[in-house]
């Protein structure tokens, strides 16, 4: 899996095989544009396939890049932490190239104020508790961040660690959105979701570690098309438990999708990426345009307002996916588009699809949110659903044979990477292959 990247004149265009082209405004703030849902206004945030997020604030149909509004409240709320920055910046030029270079113990580190702005989400963690970790190899690169595959010498484990620089996420303003992406994920406890491991900052970057998973639904879909009714089944069911869950507890995702669904090791699924994610108390109403183009409801599309009932109809699309091989709507290149494409083009479900399945499709991927599936009941008594067990205990014991045979064999054991500093000697790590 490769990815490439180009920054010109503040856009940054991403580029994944066979997954799509997006566009990002770089200084875009996904959190400005939830304040702007306070004032009933939107925001925008549109990938295509495995993409890039997208936010910016929008009234009136106009997206507009609040990258002067956006340094001067950061600037604002941080006081004399200017010159910090301007240190970290000449540190992250010099300091990883000279290896001699000794390290200062915490309390003498030149730019406190850098490290008080990301706590208490990502606490400090000694060097010495950092050599612990050791790289085997590159899992995947994006413009939010860099996952690595390492070995935990004290565990003995193998964790996948996401990598995000400091300097990036203040230079996109995403600061809240980083924190509130953890502070989700520590809330959240329940068998179908990539839990969450540990959480750090060194000097220069973010670390997030999770459970390492060795492929995900999307590149399973790409090998196989479509999948047997009895998995569509299985996955639609432990899903179901999953967005219940969160809306339970008042989350929205906003980004259900294959590339965000991983496979454990017995093919069972893992719901991750919760970056887009937002508490929305019941009754309450969103306007962010966010997610991912293919699978964002029509209500997302225009601006909102919208509630929970937009993660059921990225499911339906999820759903009609895996069931036929096919999105059911084509993917366009904006918003705008995706939403004529959506509301004019109905979705055609193929005749050789049993009734049952039609059904539940047809029920997901309503127009009308009032009428769209959205609790647990409705599915337990779908006659698509007749004789499963909606547990998660239980559904763990069904086999997902055809997943195991399809996934691919562990690639041998990589030499790995010790550090001496773990934060600091990560950059020149990042020109290496993505791991197969």
């Amino acid at each position: 899996m490769g990815l490439c990247t180009l920054e010109e004149v503040g856009l940054m265009y991403s580029a994944a095989p066979g997954r799509g082209i997006t566009y990002v405004t770089r200084t875009a703030d996904l959190v400005e544009a939830q304040e702007a849902e306070k004032l009933g206004m939107g925001g925008v945030s549109c990938r295509q396939g495995q993409q890039t997020r997208v936010a910016a604030s929008h009234k009136g149909g106009n997206i507009q890049v609040p990258w002067v509004r956006g340094w001067k409240s950061l600037w604002s709320g941080v006081g004399t932490m200017r010159s910090g920055l301007e240190e970290l910046l000449e540190l992250q030029g010099h300091q990883c190239l000279h290896q001699e270079t000794i390290e200062k113990p915490l309390s003498e580190w030149p730019v406190p104020q850098f490290i008080e702005l990301f706590l208490p989400e990502f606490p400090i963690r000694p060097i010495r508790g950092q050599q612990q970790l050791k790289i085997l190899g590159l899992v995947a690169k994006g413009s939010f961040g860099t996952v690595l595959k390492v070995l935990d010498c004290a565990q003995k484990a193998v964790f996948a660690v996401k990598v995000v620089s400091k300097v990036k996420v203040l230079q996109k303003d995403t600061l809240r959105q980083c924190k509130e992406e953890v502070s989700i994920q520590r809330q959240i406890n329940h068998p179908f979701v990539h839990s969450l491991g540990d959480t750090w900052q060194g000097r220069r970057h973010l670390f997030i570690m999770c459970s390492y998973c060795s492929t995900d639904l999307y590149s399973l879909w790409s090998a196989v098309g479509c999948f047997p009714e009895a998995s569509v089944r299985l996955f639609a069911a432990e899903l179901v438990l999953v967005l219940c869950y969160l809306h339970d507890l008042a989350i929205i995702h906003r980004d259900v999708k294959m590339e965000n669904i991983l496979l454990d090791e017995r093919g069972h699924l893992k719901l991750t990426d919760f970056g887009l994610s937002r508490h929305l108390p019941r009754g309450a109403r969103a306007y962010t345009i966010c997610g991912t183009l293919q699978y964002m409801a029509p209500e997302v599309l225009s601006g909102g307002p919208y509630n929970h009932a937009a993660d059921w109809w990225s499911l339906g699309v999820l759903l009609f996916s895996l069931a036929t091989g096919k999105f059911p709507v084509a993917a366009e290149r904006d918003h705008v588009a995706m939403l004529a494409s959506v509301t004019h083009c109905d979705s055609e479900i193929p005749t050789s699809l049993k009734k049952e399945l039609s059904l539940l499709l047809q029920e997901l991927l309503c127009q009308n949110p009032l009428h769209r599936l959205r609790y647990l009941h409705h599915f337990q008594v779908h006659p698509f659903f007749r004789g499963v067990a909606f547990d998660p205990e239980l559904l763990q014991k069904q086999p997902v044979s055809f997943v195991m045979e399809t996934q691919d064999t562990q690639p041998s054991p990589l030499e790995s990477i010790a550090f001496k500093d773990f934060d600091c000697d990560l950059e020149p790590f990042f020109v290496h292959s993505i791991l197969p």
